[in-house]
């Protein structure tokens, strides 16, 4: 039984190893020849792919953003520069897990909650193979912390960029403006392909206007790198081209006085160089501190600025739309003698209203006894309403409005700032356009002493008043002079562009104007003391809201926010213009004593500098 039982089957046993060793070589054959397609794909199909992902790994092409050009004043003083910032930057495209990585990062350097979010909203708005900023602003030890755990962070690097940086942010809020994050808009509008990792761009003033020349042109850097990113040596670079330096008009000096002597009040102020067109001075008050905007400002600041009664963000010089009042007088004067209307000598009297011809109501002056026996030299220095009242219904709206329209008013100066207002300048077909609407008579008096629809902005009086200082010789307002080292404008005509049939009407004009200053019943006869030039100007003041017929209007008695505007217009000296002047202060009152002194302020700031 022993001897039977360790007997073996050595047929079976060889069957058994054959099929074995069969199954064995199949196997090993579909492996080999599984391991033989796979080379033969990477080898052929996926070569490109998987070549460049190597060659990645330790070649990488870089954008090199370029330097925004800066922006200075006339006299070379620097308005807006760029100052060097270290920011910590993501590229989602590199990172695995941008929660995680977020979450780990602050732990090493603190990100606010804020920050977070709006490095959240950036992703959505972005291309993720843009580097994004999660935090600004670091400072030397912060850099130091991520540069030890840099080896931790895949896509995540720290950049030096410079920042938009505004050495006299309020001055010049309004004029040189500001740059902030592209936004969603902008990216629809922008050259993506220069714009690569270009994280600003202009939103107002000159920032905007000009930000074709300001920002330039991007660069490329291929650089070879180990596999924890370290650079070793750069392998080509493309240089980026910076941004074109801008010189401007503003004299921050001018500027500076301007916006000063408008105190605590709310206003706009344009001053323009009468022989060329040169804005020296272009302020807008309150103002604001345009650094706010450039790293992104909070939610907090932003509401307040936004909501805050006096507008800080609203440009009243360019955008702001006002009553001219009596500053439209001598255009009116001009216009009346012009038209053979009106005579230089010839008299009218005033006894304080006036009334059109079978009809009751009082239209009054205000001066409530009147002015007595005026001639159009007189109207013009006492700003008498009853004689441009009835210059009014004798001219008629359309010849108002066609003559005026000769100075600007009613449309754009056209100078190179964008989001100019034009003002309104009314006749027949406007009301009838406009609100389907027949004119009445009596809109053409209110009409005639700058009230009723007509509105203008600052830079339009100071426009319109350069051109009586030039005797007709009209010079387009222009923001930046130079472009690097090149003029931004073309060279203006100088030949007289507003002409009249008898140009002796002009002397008349500026004479009258010249005696509101120095003349012993100018309304602004006071700016006149210790003056070392001639002034030659007009007052003004804008009512907020409508008199009833019956009723007075009590200065005392008014709400701040309801009281007149106060105007004033002037060129300085008369016999050789170099500045002319426009000051609109939001419910100043009266512009002979709130608005003249900040023009006499401007003028003896410029002369002085420019004699």
């Amino acid at each position: 039984m022993d001897t039977q039982f360790d007997l073996k089957n050595s047929y079976q046993e060889s069957r058994l190893f054959r099929a074995r060793a069969l199954v064995s070589i199949i196997f090993i054959v579909i492996l080999l020849i599984a391991l033989l397609a796979r080379m033969a794909y990477l080898q052929t199909t996926t070569h490109e792919k998987y070549a460049a992902l190597s060659q990645g790994n330790y070649v990488r092409l870089s954008v090199i953003t370029p330097v925004r050009g800066l922006i200075f004043d006339s006299n070379g003083q620097v308005l807006a520069e760029n100052n060097p910032s270290y920011s910590l930057e993501v590229i989602p495209e590199q990172v695995p897990d941008l929660q995680a990585t977020v979450k780990a990062l602050s732990k090493i350097i603190p990100i606010s909650a804020h920050e977070i979010k709006r490095f959240n909203k950036r992703i959505k708005q972005e291309r993720r193979f843009n580097s994004i900023p999660i935090r600004q602003r670091l400072n030397e030890r912060e850099v130091a912390l991520f540069a030890v755990n840099r080896h931790r962070f895949r896509g995540v690097e720290i950049q030096a960029r410079p920042v938009r940086h505004y050495p006299h942010s309020e001055l010049v809020s309004h004029v040189v403006g500001y740059v902030a994050a592209i936004n969603e808009k902008e990216l629809k509008k922008i050259d993506t392909v220069n714009y690569r990792n270009s994280r600003f761009i202009g939103k107002t003033g000159v920032e905007k206007s000009f930000e074709t020349e300001l920002h330039g042109f991007v660069g490329y850097q291929q650089t070879e790198n180990t596999a924890r990113g370290r650079t070793l040596k750069t392998l080509s670079l493309a240089p980026p081209i910076s941004g074109n330096a801008l010189t401007t008009t503003i004299d921050i000096n001018l500027q500076r006085v301007a916006y000063q002597a408008l105190g605590d009040l709310t206003g706009a102020i344009a001053a323009i160089d009468t022989r060329t067109g040169a804005v020296r001075a272009l302020v807008s008050k309150p103002g604001f501190d345009s650094n706010l905007f450039v790293q992104g400002i909070d939610h907090a600041s932003y509401n307040s600025l936004q909501h805050s009664a006096k507008k800080p963000l609203f440009n009243r010089a360019l955008r702001g739309q006002y009553p001219p009042g009596s500053t439209l007088k001598p255009f009116l004067a001009l216009a009346g003698l012009e038209e053979n209307v009106i005579s230089s000598h010839g008299r009218i009297n005033c006894p304080g209203y006036y009334q059109l011809p079978k009809q009751e109501h009082k239209y009054r002056d205000w001066k409530k006894g009147g002015h007595g026996n005026v001639n159009v030299h007189d109207a013009i220095v006492q700003s008498c309403d009853v004689f441009f009242y009835k210059l009014a219904h004798r001219l008629k709206i359309d010849r108002m409005h066609n003559f005026l329209a000769r100075f600007g008013f009613g449309s754009k100066t056209g100078i190179n700032l964008l989001g100019e207002k034009s003002g309104l300048l009314p006749s027949k077909e406007w009301k009838k356009r406009a609100r389907n609407q027949v004119w009445f008579p009596g809109e053409t008096l209110i009409a005639g002493i700058g009230q009723g629809f007509n509105l203008t902005t600052p830079l339009q009086l100071a426009n319109a008043t350069a051109i009586i200082a030039n005797r007709g010789g009209i010079k387009r307002p222009f923001i930046v002079e130079k472009i690097n080292d090149k003029a931004a404008t073309a060279k203006q005509p100088t030949e007289p562009q507003v002409s009249l049939k008898k140009p002796k009407h002009w002397q008349e004009i500026i004479s009258a104007m010249r005696d509101v200053i120095h003349g012993p019943r100018g309304t602004a006869r006071r700016i006149k003391i210790g003056a070392q030039f001639d002034m030659a100007g007009k007052t003004g003041t804008a009512q907020v809201f409508g008199v009833k017929q019956n009723e007075e209007y009590d200065e005392n008695k008014i709400v701040e926010h309801l009281k007149d505007h106060a105007l004033f217009i002037a060129f300085a000296p008369v016999e050789n213009p170099q500045l002319a002047v426009a000051v609109i202060v939001e419910n100043g009152g009266h512009g002979g004593s709130v608005a003249a002194p900040i023009a006499r302020a401007i003028f003896d700031q410029y002369i002085k500098v420019n004699e």
